[in-house]
């Protein structure tokens, strides 16, 4: 053999050997909750904005209803539920107050953020003003379709009215759905499509005009 070829054949075993190590590392440094929830933390921390489709499934209590729309969100702590069907119905933060009104409402209800307390309120994730291992107790990591996974807990803060909350989330760490169980059995699931990363989104987006003639009450927000 010559000593070119005796060259060329032992870079071949070298490299082999290199990539079956490379495999075998690999085997033995599985993805985990934490590892993942940490991937969450950077897609979002780095974002100034978002935009995304969201479908919104609620079961429970003898009621079923499917609901849809857009979803706009831009730091610091500014958010936009804006519905399609129904259309008319919107959920806006503002960054100080969280507005809820429905088409046909008599009235605005307001609340102030601190004391939000709405299922949607999870969604902070998305602001990422959040590590996610911190605020979820006992995440659990498991496979999920299509290459997802799930990760799985109970959202502190929210112990008396949810039992339970589970998002998928993408090996990049983008959250494609939440799921969200509460102590009463209802559960409410959320789908997300069409990420927008950075979308511009004008901050007059989030500021709140009540219809005219609908006054504008302090109280609690609607289930």
């Amino acid at each position: 053999m010559t000593r070119f070829g005796w060259a060329w054949k032992s870079g071949f075993l070298v490299a082999a050997l290199l990539f079956a190590a490379g495999r075998a590392g690999a085997q033995q440094t599985p993805l985990t909750a934490q590892a993942l929830a940490a991937r969450v933390d950077r897609h979002y921390d780095q974002l100034h904005s978002l935009k995304t489709g969201f479908t919104e499934n609620y079961a429970g209590l003898g009621v079923e209803r499917t609901e849809s729309g857009t979803l706009l969100l831009r730091k610091p702590g500014r958010m936009k539920w804006d519905y399609s069907s129904p259309a008319g119905k919107i959920f806006l933060l503002d960054g100080k107050y969280a507005y809820f009104y429905s088409k046909g409402d008599a009235q605005v209800q307001r609340i102030a953020a601190k004391e939000l307390d709405d299922l949607r309120s999870p969604l902070r994730f998305l602001l990422g003003h959040t590590e996610l291992e911190k605020e979820v107790t006992g995440l659990k990591l498991a496979g999920a379709p299509n290459g997802s996974f799930t990760l799985s807990g109970e959202p502190k803060g929210q112990e008396q009215r949810v039992s339970r909350m589970t998002l998928t989330v993408t090996a990049a760490g983008v959250i494609t759905g939440i799921e969200v169980d509460e102590t009463d059995g209802a559960i409410t699931r959320f789908t997300f499509t069409g990420e927008q990363p950075d979308a511009p989104i004008p901050a007059q987006a989030f500021h709140f005009t009540p219809p005219v003639g609908v006054p504008v009450v302090d109280g609690l927000p609607p289930v």
